[in-house]
């Protein structure tokens, strides 16, 4: 399965190399997975910069009006670019982003805390373990979803430039409101889901999202996927993901004035889902939110680390580690997803590569469970 994941990265590099061949390759375009040759082409035509800090907490971290004058929604322009995740979409959407969706870790973690009230370890986190696998170190951007440029005569052919929508690294199968890779558009929102998301939230929730709903609805997708796409596979960081994306609505996109927390109206959640906005005069959480509530939604229904091997056919498979096993997810992730990407990385990008490990093992907190993983040894 690792092999495979590899496999399929190099293969959309590969792709988007010679589909951009004689043109300029963005400067947010993954580096992870080209060859050598590949890379020695384009590192010398990128602008190198050197990764600063992250941000750490803001000085006010209560509930506060984040719908306001400075941040009025825009819809997406035509070249700008939107992925799998709501919450991204709609911090573009109102410039709390960059409103072509690509962004700096720096630019996310200092986004998703102003107008999330995100805590800081959690926003750091998942930034740079975004970024290591989907962005570009030597530039130090990456993207939140998909651009697709016209190449060669009529019709044309899509030349993809894959950001946090790049299948099998950060985004991956039994998404709640997007398909599955296999099947074709992994980024874009899936209308029967989103509305199998309202069916559930009206049975479940009385006409809310909350953590029952989260819980029954995580495993109706992942039943879903598991009968009918063949590639399923919920291994490692997806293992965590999966269940953490049940939650996260429930903390952030729910208004922090509210008297029912972890209850997010369905009129509330066409707006981010749909619109990727937000809802009129919202108020982000009222104290510092992460992944509350995942626990919860795992124990409702537990379904291990693993994948399909055929359809129907699921193979429980911790060999990456898991929610509940996050040492041997956070070494493997490193040992194998980071270092098969990069087996042998010189120069700026080493250096860069370095210093984005180095920020997220300092995102696992002052007291880390793991001892710090150096997949290419210490300096």
């Amino acid at each position: 399965m690792v092999q495979l994941l590899q496999h399929l990265i190099l293969s959309i590099a590969v792709f988007l190399f010679e589909a951009s061949h004689g043109t300029a390759f963005p400067a947010y375009g993954s580096l992870g997975g080209l060859s050598e040759r590949q890379l020695e082409e384009i590192v010398p035509n990128l602008r190198p910069r050197v990764p600063p800090p992250p941000p750490g907490p803001p000085a006010f971290t209560g509930a506060k009006l984040v719908d306001d004058a400075a941040h009025p929604w825009r819809a997406a322009r035509k070249n700008d670019i939107r992925g799998p995740c709501p919450g991204l979409n709609t911090l573009a959407s109102h410039g709390y982003l960059p409103r072509d969706g690509v962004a700096s870790p720096v630019q996310i973690i200092e986004a998703v805390q102003e107008a999330f009230n995100m805590e800081n370890f959690a926003a750091r986190f998942t930034t740079y373990a975004a970024h290591l696998v989907d962005g570009n170190p030597i530039t130090d951007l990456i993207s939140i979803g998909e651009k697709t440029r016209k190449t060669g005569p009529d019709p044309p052919s899509p030349a993809i430039v894959g950001g946090i929508s790049n299948h099998g690294t950060f985004e991956g199968d039994a998404s709640m409101t997007r398909g599955d890779a296999f099947f074709g558009d992994n980024h874009s929102l899936n209308e029967p889901l989103f509305e199998q998301f309202k069916d559930f939230s009206n049975r479940y929730g009385d006409g809310f999202y909350n953590l029952t709903v989260a819980a029954e609805l995580r495993h109706q997708r992942i039943l879903q996927s598991m009968a009918t796409n063949p590639e399923f596979s919920i291994m490692g960081l997806r293992h965590i993901t999966v269940f953490a994306e049940a939650a996260f609505p429930l903390n952030i996109f729910v208004d922090g004035r509210t008297d029912k927390p972890q209850h997010l109206p369905l009129a509330d959640a066409e707006n981010f889902f749909k619109d990727m906005r937000f809802p009129r005069g919202f108020f982000r959480a009222s104290a510092p939110v992460s992944s509350e509530g995942v626990e919860s939604v795992f124990t409702a229904h537990p379904v291990p680390a693993g994948r399909n091997v055929g359809v129907n056919n699921f193979v429980p498979d911790n060999r990456l580690g898991g929610i509940f096993d996050f040492c041997l997810f956070y070494t493997q992730f490193i040992n194998t997803t980071i270092r098969g990407l990069y087996p042998n990385p010189t120069g700026v990008l080493r250096r860069n590569l370095d210093i984005n490990l180095k920020f997220m093992f300092e995102s696992l907190g002052p007291t880390p469970p793991c001892p710090q993983v150096f997949p290419w040894g210490e300096n």
